[in-house]
């Protein structure tokens, strides 16, 4: 097999190999926020709740009121401009937008149906220098299985000011996934608990959790915010074409 060591092939039948002697939990599959399974939005309100137990600090209380200053009267957000929410704020979406976990030994990849958000958890292989890492709003996640649980790292992110559960650039988000069953519908039921390590943005780990269940009768739908304005800007372009036409 020219281009591939013997090396890499040796270290691939290891992983398969361990993954089929001691297979974790599956947790491939659609997931919505809503209790009953539909996909109608989540009955809480995170945003109130969050900000109530959550200690910032005064650097973070004023870059959040200056945010908040610049936004708040035109009722603007990032999603209002095709921006997707990021970690951990896309976890936090409730409103009938689910996610699909898609699960292999060495990545997980998560789909978010929001902005069409896309996650990659690697489970093996060589970490990625933080030299190295491009900040971006959903950072660089390694995962590992810890009996039955999956945890994930994400660190390299961007400094994020306009998610409820802002952050700084230098914030490590640690993940703890588990799987359950509902006593009385025997759905699937996936627990996510979160922790926010950030001493910039924090003055003690900011912690939450959150519970999905597999969708029933569902299924992921596009999500293209960009599409419409390209429609819009085509119908520009046509008449603007006719003006000219009609001169």
């Amino acid at each position: 097999m020219k281009g591939i060591s013997s090396s890499a092939i040796l270290a691939s039948c290891v992983v398969v190999a361990a993954w089929a002697q001691a297979a974790p939990p599956d947790l491939t599959g659609v997931w919505t926020a809503s209790r009953d399974g539909s996909g109608g939005p989540a009955r809480d309100n995170f945003a109130a709740s969050f900000n109530a137990s959550a200690s910032f600090t005064p650097e973070a209380k004023s870059k959040i009121a200056g945010y908040r200053a610049l936004v708040d009267a035109a009722g603007d957000s990032p999603g209002a401009h095709c921006v997707g929410t990021g970690m951990p704020g896309a976890l936090l979406l409730g409103g009938g937008y689910p996610m699909e976990f898609i699960q292999r030994p060495e990545q997980i990849t998560i789909i978010y149906e929001a902005h069409s958000e896309v996650r990659r958890i690697y489970l093996v292989g060589p970490k990625v220098d933080p030299a190295d890492l491009i900040p971006s709003r959903d950072g660089y996640s390694t995962g590992h299985w810890d009996g039955d649980t999956l945890v994930v790292e994400t660190t390299g992110l961007k400094e994020s000011v306009d998610q409820v559960a802002a952050h700084s650039e230098d914030a490590k988000i640690i993940e703890r996934y588990t799987l359950g069953k509902d006593g009385e519908s025997g759905r699937s039921i996936l627990k996510g608990e979160v922790s926010i390590v950030d001493p910039t943005f924090y003055t003690k780990p900011a912690s939450f959790t959150r519970q999905w269940t597999t969708l029933v009768d569902g299924r992921m739908m596009v999500y293209d915010c960009t599409e419409p304005a390209w429609e819009d800007h085509l119908d520009e372009l046509r008449k603007q074409a006719l003006a000219e036409s009609a001169r």
